[in-house]
């Protein structure tokens, strides 16, 4: 009769713990069904799940568990586990899995809480619990911005995908923290293309606001911006309206403008990240060309798009020549890029806070509105409001730990 036991070990980690206890299971020639380890201050947690058609053999492997465990210092449980919960276990290999992500300056036990009641919830079951961001000083002396970040690997079928997207929508709204829900899929796993909106993404500045306070029509050109970016406006008429604004502009001033913008916080210690991993950027931008290529130099980003300021005679004329990149470009263009890099849509991602990024949001694998607004957020796959703009590293499962390497 075969039998199943799930061998379960607890105590301190050491060297070749492991090895050795292969080397018993191998010598009594236990079949190992699953395997899964964890250490948390060199504290270990093992579980193995071994099967076997020979009882002796699996008698006295358990005998010189025993005794390995004695000797190496770690408590051993053995439970048998039956053929239906077997069965079970195999069953549920098939079914979609999800990844949900808590991101904050700092993470606590109340907002962890939360997030875990959202998944209970849904009807998922936690099956890992991941620390992606990296380990806190004791004197809480770290150098840096604040960002904590846990990752949750789920199991189970969402009940209502709605009611999970508003409540974790009310937990950051509420209590100051970032949740993400993905469907752990193997785009996931394989994205290639991140797309950024520019203006107040991969700067803080809205630039058409700056170059209406050099023409001094600031306030007028700042009202509008702000209607269409909440989606009052059409975005083609309110840019073409702003641009016309900045008729008779000396064009003197555009480097000037270019070297005061601020660098969002997190985009360069991002955009270097990716660029080490091996993925492609782009600047998919409703900003200016001039400035998306002194962002493209600074920050090394493989491709822009933005819009070209017409300037004749050192004049700024208020006119664009060419296509007007708005919602619907910047989506054409995504799509385009990875048409070329031979891609899915859904391996690539965009990052964007504006109503004219939706488009482009929407159609990417993985579409992050960052510090965006409410419209926006509620729209968009995911957002990012509580830390830098390197929190969407954490959105790919990369662990801080590991940044030092790339």
């Amino acid at each position: 009769m075969r039998e199943i036991i799930l061998i379960s070990f607890l105590g301190p980690d050491q060297p070749n713990q492991f090895t050795r206890l292969m080397q018993v299971l191998s010598v009594h020639s236990l079949q190992i069904l699953d395997v899964g380890q964890a250490v948390i201050h060199n504290q270990l947690t093992l579980g193995i799940v071994v099967s076997s058609n020979d009882q002796t053999a699996t008698a006295l492997a358990m005998k010189d568990i025993l005794i390995l465990a004695h000797d190496i210092g770690l408590t051993v449980r053995f439970k048998p586990i039956s053929g239906a919960e077997y069965d079970q276990w195999v069953s549920e290999g098939g079914q979609t899995r999800y990844i949900v992500t808590a991101l904050a300056p700092e993470l606590t036990a109340a907002h962890l809480q939360a997030v875990t009641n959202i998944v209970s919830s849904q009807g998922f079951n936690i099956e890992t619990v991941t620390r992606l961001s990296g380990r806190p000083e004791r004197d809480g002396q770290n150098e840096g911005p604040k960002r904590s970040c846990v990752q949750f690997g789920l199991k189970g079928q969402m009940l209502d995908a709605q009611a999970m997207r508003a409540a974790c929508l009310r937990l950051s709204a509420e209590s100051s923290i970032d949740v993400a829900v993905q469907e752990d899929n193997a785009y996931r796993r394989n994205r290639r293309l991140v797309c950024f909106d520019m203006d107040s993404t991969l700067i803080e500045q809205e630039v058409i606001d700056e170059l209406a306070k050099e023409a001094g029509v600031g306030d007028q050109v700042a009202e509008i911006t702000e209607r269409a970016m909440q989606g009052e406006l059409d975005f083609q008429q309110s840019f073409r309206a702003r641009v016309a604004l900045l008729k008779g502009l000396d064009a003197a001033v555009l480097p000037k403008i270019a070297e005061r913008l601020t660098i969002t916080e997190g985009a360069e210690r991002l955009i270097s990240t990716l660029k080490s991993l091996g993925y492609k950027t782009a600047i998919l931008s409703g900003g200016f060309q001039y400035f998306a290529e002194y962002l493209q130099e600074k920050l090394g980003i493989d491709e822009v798009h933005a819009n070209i300021l017409d300037v004749e005679n050192g004049v700024v004329t208020g006119e664009v020549q060419g296509h007007i990149v708005d919602g619907a470009r910047k989506a054409f263009l995504l799509t385009q890029l990875a048409e070329k890099m031979g891609i899915s849509p859904e391996q690539a991602i965009a990052v964007g806070d504006g109503a004219n990024d939706l488009p482009m949001l929407s159609i990417a694998g993985l579409g992050v509105a960052f510090r965006a607004k409410p419209l926006v957020r509620q729209n968009a796959n995911q957002a990012i409001s509580s830390v830098g703009l390197d929190g969407v590293l954490y959105l790919l499962g990369v662990h801080d730990k590991d940044l030092s390497r790339a």
